[in-house]
């Protein structure tokens, strides 16, 4: 018992000396301010905003009109915004062919450059029209496919199942197969106008 004591006090003694030696001087308590109160992280980064061209109808000619949107935007995006027609502002002199969806499409890619936007029940068959304003919409967007989920069957009832010629993976979308239940239409992005900048 008394040789652990003894250990103990010699254990301490050569810590002080060290710290002594060290030239660490005793100090009392030092005042510094309010204690930690939590570990801090920087602040997130936003992202910074880009501009989506979603074509719209002025005196019943497509025009391209500016959307921000996060960057990247995605095809994804870009077709919900579409959907969402025309902005307050714009009401008065601009107008849809698309439909207001109860619930919004979902945006799929199949092979190459082609999007399809699968349809709830509701819609019907598009018009030409509503169609050249989802392609052109579709192929502004800059980015490649490669993030949009791909699908081994598309369609409804009587929906096309044929995947669409395979082009260029790394090329904006060009083609657009919307598929509805037991219809489809397919549009091809030809002459849009200048999209919105």
């Amino acid at each position: 018992m008394k040789r652990t004591r003894l250990a103990a006090l010699v254990t301490g003694l050569t810590a002080a000396l060290a710290l002594t030696a060290c030239g660490v001087p005793p100090s009392g308590v030092i005042e510094a301010g309010e204690a930690a109160t939590g570990m801090s992280s920087p602040a997130p980064r936003s992202a910074k905003p880009t501009l989506v061209s979603l074509y719209f109808l002025e005196d019943g000619r497509l025009r391209a009109y500016a959307r921000k949107a996060t960057a990247p935007a995605s095809v994804q995006d870009a077709v919900r915004m579409l959907f969402a027609g025309p902005n307050m502002d714009e009401r008065a002199t601009v107008t849809t062919e698309l439909p207001l969806l109860k619930i919004g499409p979902q945006v799929k890619a199949k092979s190459g450059s082609a999007v399809y936007v699968l349809l709830p029940e509701e819609a019907t068959p598009f018009s030409h029209t509503a169609m050249l304003q989802l392609a052109c919409t579709v192929s502004g967007v800059d980015v490649t496919l490669a993030g949009l989920p791909s699908t081994a069957v598309i369609g409804g009832t009587g929906g096309s199942s044929e995947p669409p010629p395979a082009t260029d993976p790394g090329s904006p979308a060009r083609t657009v197969h919307a598929v509805g239940n037991g219809w489809s239409r397919t549009q091809t992005a030809g002459s849009c106008p200048e999209a919105a900048r």
